[in-house]
């Protein structure tokens, strides 16, 4: 695999109390990462090959496939959203899903997720961020920022991280006001203004930021989407 290739990616920002006491699930990465390297970063990742083969229980909302097809393959999109669950479930062990049977024998990859009597859901997730690593990185990725209200959408615990992998530690609720104190990549801080601005009002993004960085110039755009 070309290491430089840009890779499509997803990332999850997962917020609870929202109303109250706002605060995001984060953790940091290895020092030894050849990606950014002891950052406090959101649970996410590559999309796999097999990540479109996973039943959804509940696919992406109307509005958020529509923000999403800018710039890309149709059949992309619901593996972007499993691929979000995923990782998800692998960094934090925390579950994106519905109660459920799945149709044929998951991959080993799914096989704790549907040990544990869920099928994934993307009913929750919001795209809200969209960014491509610049170039002459070690890694680059394409990545679609999704938010999801972790109190109405994880199904069990919150706090319960012990099905958890060990790609990101420090696996912490980080308040909203506190967040900008941690080590944080430059993209997660744009991210977070963006984030932050949505969970103070209360809304869904009518545009989606896009910062996009090819070999010859870098752009901030804005992703429409047609209302459903």
């Amino acid at each position: 695999m070309d290491k430089t290739a840009i890779r499509n990616a997803a990332t999850v920002i997962m917020v609870r109390d929202a109303q109250h006491d706002p605060r995001i699930l984060m953790g940091q990465r290895g020092s030894k990462a050849a990606f950014m390297p002891n950052k406090f970063v959101f649970p996410g990742g590559a999309v796999d090959a097999g990540d479109a083969d996973i039943p959804l229980a509940t696919p992406l909302q109307d509005r958020c496939i529509a923000q999403l097809s800018h710039e890309t393959d149709p059949a992309l999109i619901p593996a972007l959203a499993t691929a979000a669950i995923r990782e998800v479930w692998e960094e934090t062990g925390l579950i994106l899903g519905e109660p459920g049977t799945w149709p044929t024998p998951p991959p080993q990859d799914w096989a704790s997720f549907a040990a544990a009597g869920y099928l994934p859901s993307a009913a929750g997730l919001t795209f809200v961020f969209r960014a491509i690593t610049p170039p002459g990185r070690p890694r680059r990725f394409d990545a679609r920022f999704f938010m999801v209200d972790a109190d109405q959408q994880v199904c069990g615990d919150v706090d319960d991280f012990t099905h958890a992998c060990d790609e990101l530690s420090h696996l912490q609720w980080i308040r909203l006001d506190d967040v900008r104190h941690f080590d944080l990549p430059f993209i997660t801080q744009v991210v977070m203004a963006e984030v932050t601005n949505l969970i103070r009002n209360g809304q869904t993004p009518d545009t989606v930021p896009f910062f996009r960085n090819d070999d010859e110039k870098s752009l901030f755009l804005r992703l429409g989407g047609a209302r459903p």
